[in-house]
């Protein structure tokens, strides 16, 4: 009777042990998850408050219909519909602000229009209850392309309808004997950052490829290079005679 009572005693003891090493055994898994998922977050953000990520100087993703940004020299016609005694038209200074006629300035350049507008808003905050601003381009930098290198005209071009490279090329002079048939595109995407993209001229002038004559966009650049003996014939010495190069090396 002592002994059974002893055997259960020890079997209700053995299910609970048992019980409480599968409940930890089942957790196990959800402990592990969360410190695998703790180790793989990136670096950034673990980062201090104090601490700067590095974000600006990563290059962000342009927007598929981004707005016209205000630039230096711009000028710009504000108008007050309820308060027209404060229409005025400003002039973007070299610093990027402009001077309203309450005496403050707002920092413009780099703004879209409407961005400028709620900026302007909140300048009159106090002076006007709820105001409504209209800002209006008067007068702006017009769009443009730069094309350098080894073309006929080198130089900033305006920008007045959608042309692709090898248009853009056309409209520079052409490409100049010297010039190499692969050339970069330079697509500027932020303040910091360029895109760079490689056009093998030859493959679109003969059909191929043809996706690669991008069109151009307001501030490219096209960049062409010269050929590789080109860049060869500069640094070979005096007393070498070129023209051994030249029949030998490739065209």
């Amino acid at each position: 009777m002592i002994r059974a009572r002893i055997l259960r005693a020890r079997l209700s003891r053995a299910a609970v042990v048992s019980a409480l090493f599968v409940g930890c055994t089942a957790n196990l898994p959800a402990q592990n998850l969360r410190a695998d998922s703790t180790a793989a977050m990136p670096a950034a953000a673990t980062t201090n408050p104090g601490q700067s990520s590095g974000e600006g100087s990563l290059p962000k993703l342009e927007q598929r219909n981004p707005r016209y940004v205000i630039r230096r020299q711009d000028e710009l016609l504000l108008s007050f519909p309820l308060s027209p005694e404060l229409n005025q038209t400003v002039t973007v200074q070299p610093d990027g602000y402009i001077n309203l006629q309450n005496g403050r300035s707002v920092h413009a350049q780099g703004l879209s229009v409407p961005e400028l507008a709620d900026e302007i808003k909140t300048s009159y905050a106090g002076t006007l209850h709820n105001p409504i601003v209209n800002v209006d381009l008067k007068d702006f930098q017009k769009p443009f392309f730069t094309v350098s290198g080894q073309v006929g005209k080198p130089g900033q071009y305006e920008l007045r309808a959608d042309i692709t490279v090898a248009e853009a090329i056309a409209v520079a002079g052409g490409l100049a004997p010297t010039a190499k048939s692969q050339i970069f595109l330079f697509h500027r995407t932020s303040d910091q950052w360029f895109e760079v993209k490689k056009v093998n001229l030859k493959d679109v002038m003969h059909g191929k490829n043809l996706n690669e004559d991008a069109i151009m966009k307001p501030g490219d650049m096209i960049f062409v290079p010269e050929t590789f003996i080109t860049s060869f014939r500069k640094y070979v010495p005096y007393s070498v005679n070129a023209g051994t190069y030249l029949s030998n090396g490739p065209f």
